[in-house]
């Protein structure tokens, strides 16, 4: 079994050496061993948007919200993702996309507060 937590690092670091593409290679290498690596699709949906890949940047935000939908960082990280998405594309949907994500957050979070 390959160790993600590892390979994630290693992604991390060549985002920040500004290998973009080579950091989604080892991403979606995570993803395709462990479908449910949250943290991996959130670094795609990061990186997707910044390589002008709205849709999969899209996606892979969808998917990471999907495996932890109990967490309000994840539809406030959604949020950015489609404002993202809005503002390298022009489509509309996305702004609406975006306010339910950003709305959806604060229920998540108030849900959080009140105990459950």
């Amino acid at each position: 079994m390959t160790d993600h937590n590892a390979k994630y690092n290693q992604a991390d670091a060549l985002k920040d050496e500004g290998k973009l593409d080579e950091a989604i290679e080892l991403l979606n290498e995570i993803v395709a061993e462990d479908p449910n690596h949250s943290i991996s699709h959130f670094a795609l949906a990061v990186l997707y948007g910044k390589v002008g890949q709205h849709d999969k940047a899209v996606e892979h935000g969808e998917k990471a919200v999907e495996l932890d939908p109990t967490d309000p960082f994840s539809y406030t990280a959604m949020s950015v993702t489609y404002q993202r998405a809005y503002a390298g594309t022009g489509e509309e949907s996305y702004i609406q996309k975006a306010e339910f994500a950003m709305e959806k957050s604060r229920q998540v979070g108030e849900q959080q507060r009140m105990g459950g």
